[in-house]
């Protein structure tokens, strides 16, 4: 194929307001035959990614209660002794599960800038398969040492972390303006379907199977994605064999022409002096404390507060996460169908979505603090996901909005600050509930709440959904018809 910037040439760019009135048709394909439209084989396949990407990352939360929970064993004496396979207090336990994002951190700015140099898909389809190998050894990891089991969970962090900046640069080729909540909300979905069945389905296989069981069904499940993903996702629309030619202008037409691998220059500078890159950044660290307080605390909470089993834990901590797989897809669509409309401004929907979901999330937090009522605590935690996951409507697809071309390494920029979510509040969270009281999880609920409000009102006072203009390319001035890169195939 010969690519329109070997002949110094750039695909011209329509407008929003062109594509609200039609002037561009994508296919006359049916909503539901969605396989006929490659972004949305793109989209689901990124699904499943983060389905194994939080399936790899949940399964510890559970583990680990079935690892320091008492076992009833009888000694060649024929003495029957309960003890835990792990004698793990509850500090080592924080430990162990903010261990992931100590790695996690480190790669965030590296994998979004790698993505912009080499391409989105090997960086994501790479950094999981690995991530799934580490995860099949993980039992051997923990029976060898605690140090041990520290170390693979660390390195597991660092191949991870490139995951969620990479993606961005994918939806840089594939994603049009007026379909980009949609689709990345179709693919961030899977971050809450893989908890949603990976926590019941490692506490099933925790009691029927052994706690083993649950890293290598798990790293196995990853392994096979690994190959689909490899073997029908290319980087950009253009290298795509199977993409329609109608599909490809539709692209093309609505993005401008982007090659599979750029040499793109970020301006450093702009981007850590801009007030809608920090709105970004405080909302993207507020969503990730609460989602970690959550993923890491809510199995331990239930069994401390509710004396709940390991299969009712399981169960019960996928509700909300559930909530979250559902409402996620609703939002995703009603913010772009209010943008393609013409009914809200694209800054009036990020607005919109994510402050009503930080306050509805603070309210519910207040109100689990103080209600020792298991059943009105599950109602809250399942409404509060429910609503507040509306926040990936606004913040989680705004780095797009602002800076196309950059979204990459600036969400690697936002995931690396956000990610000291996961590091202090396990640890915070080891430290605070150590009887446990119910005073101490009101303390931990109380701080959550606190964030939510200070993420509300700086996103709701800075954010923006136009392109900045540190961000805008400098295109050239020669163009060529829509059609030049369907006809160079």
């Amino acid at each position: 194929m010969v690519y329109p910037e070997e002949k110094g040439l750039s695909v011209p760019k329509i407008t929003t307001q062109e594509l609200r009135g039609d002037t561009i048709k994508s296919e006359n394909i049916p909503v539901w035959k969605f396989w006929k439209k490659r972004r949305y084989v793109v989209a689901i396949l990124a699904f499943f990614g983060f389905f194994n990407v939080y399936a790899l990352r949940a399964n510890l939360s559970i583990a680990v209660v079935a690892m320091t929970t008492n076992q009833t064993s009888t000694l060649n004496n024929r003495t029957i002794i309960s003890e835990p396979e792990f004698d793990w207090n509850s500090k080592i336990q924080g430990y162990i599960l903010s261990s992931f994002f100590y790695g996690y951190i480190t790669t965030q700015i590296f994998g979004g800038w790698l993505a912009a140099k080499i391409g989105g898909k090997e960086v994501f389809g790479i950094g999981i398969a690995i991530t799934g190998v580490l995860t099949l050894i993980t039992p051997w990891a923990a029976r060898t040492n605690v140090y041990v089991l520290l170390a693979v969970r660390i390195i597991e962090g660092v191949f991870e972390g490139v995951t969620y900046p990479c993606i961005h640069a994918m939806w840089s080729k594939w994603a049009p303006p007026l379909e980009r909540t949609k689709m990345t909300t179709i693919a961030f979905s899977g971050s809450y379907v893989g908890t949603v069945v990976s926590m019941p389905a490692s506490a099933y296989l925790a009691t029927t199977l052994g706690w083993p069981s649950i890293f290598y069904v798990f790293g196995v499940v990853s392994l096979i994605w690994f190959v689909f993903w490899w073997v029908l996702v290319t980087e950009a629309p253009a290298d795509d064999p199977r993409i329609s030619k109608n599909e490809l202008e539709y692209i093309g037409a609505s993005l401008g022409y982007l090659p599979a691998k750029q040499n793109i220059k970020h301006p450093w500078k702009e981007i850590l002096t801009s007030l809608p890159v920090w709105a970004i950044i405080v909302s993207h660290f507020t969503d990730t404390w609460a989602f970690y307080t959550l993923l890491t605390q809510l199995p331990i909470f239930l069994k401390d507060m509710f004396k709940y089993d390991l299969e009712e834990t399981g169960f019960l901590t996928a509700l909300p996460y559930l909530a979250m797989a559902i409402m996620i897809q609703f939002f995703g669509f009603v913010a772009d169908w209010l943008r393609i409309k013409n009914f809200l401004t694209t800054t009036q929907v990020r607005k919109i979505f994510n402050c009503t979901a930080f306050a509805f999330q603070a309210v519910f937090m207040l109100i689990i603090a103080f209600s020792m009522s298991s059943s009105g605590t599950m109602v809250c935690l399942i409404l509060g996901a429910g609503i507040g996951v509306s926040s990936w409507s606004g913040f989680g697809v705004n780095f797009l909005d602002i800076a196309p071309q950059h979204a990459s390494v600036i969400m690697g920029l936002s995931n690396t600050i956000s990610t000291l979510a996961g590091i202090i509040s396990p640890i915070l969270s080891g430290y605070i509930v150590a009887t446990p009281r119910p005073e101490e999880w009101q303390t931990i609920f109380c701080i959550a709440s606190g964030i939510f409000v200070f993420g509300s009102v700086v996103y709701g006072v800075f954010a923006s959904g136009e392109e900045q203009p540190w961000a805008t390319k400098k295109e050239i001035k020669e163009e060529v018809p829509l059609t030049v890169i369907a006809s160079n195939r």
